[in-house]
């Protein structure tokens, strides 16, 4: 007879590895921990482990894949809100996610050095379609309120929400190379505001904005740059 699989213990033991690779991540760097690591955390078998990923980038998705929840699950209180125009929800969905990588600095510096490994370019574009996915819908919902009432002259939302979500994803991919040079002491802080204010003012040109729009506020841009 087949066994069968309680799906409530299946979910716990999943989660469990995750929990250890994500404190591992933080404390120890992608690069630096090992799935044996994962395994003496929990006293657990390689076959615990491989019943649930196959591989530590499997693992490693799985612990972006918690923090973009969590992000996402913080926009939903700059989304139900309906005393804010549709510039001030784009701007709260900005800083929301800026805030909670700030307060997980650590595990998001270890993320941000897994990004850029060119060991890892399969997991990247993995993360790279997912933040993709989970963006795309919620701007176009925040791009279409702006067109209704008038605030953004854009007429698609959905391709203008592509279009913002493809600008993000390259301010990112630059910001995280401005990053290593800036620890290398290669760029000045100066540069760094440049490149924000740039990419800022072109997100403003997209949405038809006459504002414009900080895709990094001043105190985020100090802690990460300064």
């Amino acid at each position: 007879m087949a066994r069968t699989r309680n799906p409530a213990t299946h979910a716990v033991r999943r989660e469990a590895f995750v929990d250890a690779a994500q404190r591992l991540i933080a404390t120890k760097g992608y690069e630096a921990f090992s799935i044996q690591d994962v395994l003496d955390e929990l006293d657990a078998s390689k076959g615990a482990f491989y019943h649930y990923f196959g591989s530590k980038g499997d693992v490693l998705e799985a612990v972006v894949e918690r923090m973009a929840d969590a992000v996402e699950a913080s926009w939903g209180e700059v989304m139900a809100r309906t005393d804010i125009t549709a510039a001030e929800r784009l701007q709260g969905i900005f800083e929301t996610s800026a805030n909670y990588k700030n307060a997980r600095r650590d595990l998001s510096l270890a993320i941000l050095e897994a990004w850029l490994s060119d060991t890892n370019a399969v997991t990247r574009d993995k993360l790279r379609a997912m933040v993709r996915s989970r963006l795309s819908s919620v701007l176009a919902t925040i791009i279409r309120g702006g067109i209704a009432t008038g605030e953004f002259t854009a007429t698609d939302p959905d391709g203008t929400a592509n279009v913002v979500v493809a600008l993000l994803l390259g301010g990112q991919e630059d910001a995280a190379e401005l990053f290593v040079a800036r620890q290398a002491g290669t760029v000045s802080y100066e540069t760094v505001e440049r490149h924000f204010a740039a990419f800022s003012e072109a997100l403003g040109r997209v949405l038809g904005l006459p504002g414009s729009l900080w895709l990094t506020d001043p105190t985020t841009l100090r802690l990460w740059f300064g």
